[in-house]
């Protein structure tokens, strides 16, 4: 689990998890002044130390292009707290963090900028437990990798300490360039040193999904194709591209989202039970589980993979543009904003269940859900002392903005007749705990500071998911810029995606 003896200690002990703290740790912040560290590294770390989940000895260096000194990186620390995390003005925490920041500027490429990192690591006596986090564009992780290894940056000095890398997404751009980076990576780090990081691993809802699965022993032995008709993932935003025209043009809604966040929320569903609740065997199930499903246009199944195109429309009661409106964008673009596709898993428990997979900008409603709908009873029994149709048993559960889970069942409604209606039952995870809901960042800096990579991505993970969504592209590259379906702005879907789940007989749920 841990990439050198002596490091954090496993927080997952005989599946169950325990409150460990890490070991002295410096986190080097590559990209400091951007915005993700802005909006999320800096305030998870304040929540984190203010919940006593930080080592005494905690430090964070910030690298950036950006010239600063160490003072103008201590007050964007606290004017990030202040726009981000609510934090009006300075306390004792926000104090004691502040201590321990410093700042360097340089160029990315300059290995002067690394030999004063190196210097700067040992003059300060800091912990041999460092934690570099690439807050920077793609195309700069392998050019920063091979720096820190040819400044010797990647091999604790001591025989307890450790040097681990986070990296962001996106992981590549397809197969090639994924396999090129984890080539980069791996002539310079051991694969348990990285830490491939994807946000949604880190949300609450998503982590329980294991335990519901597997702690409970109601709906395990129902997890199958006898029992379930079908799945539906969505993942809808009501926002458009906003200041990001220049990465979404060469992403598009199938890289930015389904490759990587919804590829591991279906294997997360679909995995078979791991032997133990650790990093290695969770993470092998969810590979065999991507590895499973068939060929996105095997025989020329185009009818698979839906995209599309917000055009001009109504969200939330304003108008807004269409996508080739947008600043950035060209005006004959055929970039997708929106994709909806069917996955089928070759495997003895979902032989047969079709999971829907549906993300896109400029929707009715901002939510993440998974929603499992079950076959209906092999009889209604009741039809003829009952008008109302029996409905399928659905269970959701709800990734964001509200956390929880949901299960729709039938029941009698009150009166003399007999007469069904579905209703539901509502685990949330706010009024449930009555805690705050910990930031996704907060759960995944602590778990790369003690060494736990059970929520990131393996590299055979990223190059399998990469394997299903390639040949996509490659179509769509290949047959030229043909024109692109269209759905307004603030509609659920375009009308091909809801012909792909009618040609099933089924239907997108109304959210």
């Amino acid at each position: 689990m841990s990439d050198a003896p002596g490091s954090g200690s496993n927080p997952l002990l005989d599946g169950l998890r325990i409150e460990p703290t890490p070991d002295p740790t410096t986190l080097v912040i590559f990209g400091a002044s951007g915005d993700l560290t802005r909006r999320k590294l800096l305030p998870a770390l304040y929540q984190l130390s203010r919940g006593q989940r930080l080592p005494a000895r905690f430090s964070v260096i910030g690298v950036a292009r950006s010239e600063m000194n160490d003072d103008e990186f201590r007050r964007q620390f606290h004017d990030s707290l202040k726009e981000f995390a609510g934090v009006e003005k300075a306390d004792e925490v926000s104090g004691t963090l502040v201590r321990g920041l410093s700042y360097l500027f340089g160029e990315m490429d300059d290995p002067a900028l690394y030999a004063r990192l190196a210097r700067t690591l040992q003059e300060s006596h800091a912990p041999d437990g460092v934690l570099f986090y690439l807050a920077i564009p793609p195309t700069v992780y392998g050019k920063v990798v091979e720096q820190l290894g040819a400044a010797g940056l990647t091999r604790p000095s001591t025989p307890t300490g450790w040097r681990r890398v986070i990296v962001e997404k996106p992981f590549g751009t397809d197969l090639d360039s994924a396999r090129a980076l984890n080539a980069v990576l791996h002539q310079h780090l051991e694969e348990s040193q990285i830490f491939r990081i994807d946000h949604y691993l880190g949300k609450e809802t998503v982590q329980n999904l294991l335990v519901f699965r597997f702690a409970n022993g109601m709906f395990e032995p129902v997890w199958n194709r006898r029992y379930i008709d079908h799945v539906q993932i969505t993942a809808a935003e009501t926002v458009g591209v906003e200041r990001r025209a220049a990465y979404y043009e060469q992403a598009g809604a199938l890289r930015d989202m389904v490759q990587n966040h919804l590829m591991q929320l279906l294997s997360l569903i679909a995995m078979e039970p791991p032997i133990t609740f650790s990093a290695e065997n969770v993470r092998d199930r969810k590979l065999d589980a991507l590895l499973s499903i068939q060929p996105l246009l095997e025989d020329g199944a185009k009818t698979n993979v839906i995209r599309a195109q917000y055009s001009p429309g109504w969200v939330n009661g304003s108008e807004v543009p269409g996508y080739r409106e947008e600043q950035g964008v060209s005006a004959t673009s055929v970039t997708e904003t929106y994709v909806a596709l069917r996955a089928q898993l070759d495997s003895w428990r979902w032989a047969g269940v079709p999971f829907y997979i549906r993300t896109g900008k400029r929707l009715a409603k901002r939510t993440t859900e998974i929603a499992i709908q079950f076959r209906r009873p092999p009889l209604h029994i009741f039809k003829r002392v009952s008008p109302t149709p029996i409905a399928s048993n659905l269970l959701v559960v709800n990734v964001q903005p509200d956390e929880g889970i949901s299960v729709r069942f039938e029941a009698k409604l009150p009166g003399s007749r007999m007469q069904l209606a579905p209703v539901m039952m509502n685990f949330r995870y706010g009024s449930a705990f009555g805690s705050a809901v910990p930031e996704a960042y907060e759960t995944l800096l602590l778990d790369a500071m003690l060494g736990d990579p059970t929520l990131f991505a393996r590299h055979d993970f990223v190059e399998a998911s990469w394997a299903l969504i390639t040949p996509v592209h490659e179509a769509w590259r290949t047959s030229g810029p043909a024109a692109i379906p269209m759905y307004e702005a603030g509609e659920w879907s375009p009308r091909e995606a809801d012909a792909m789940m009618a040609a099933d007989g089924r239907r997108w749920r109304t959210l």
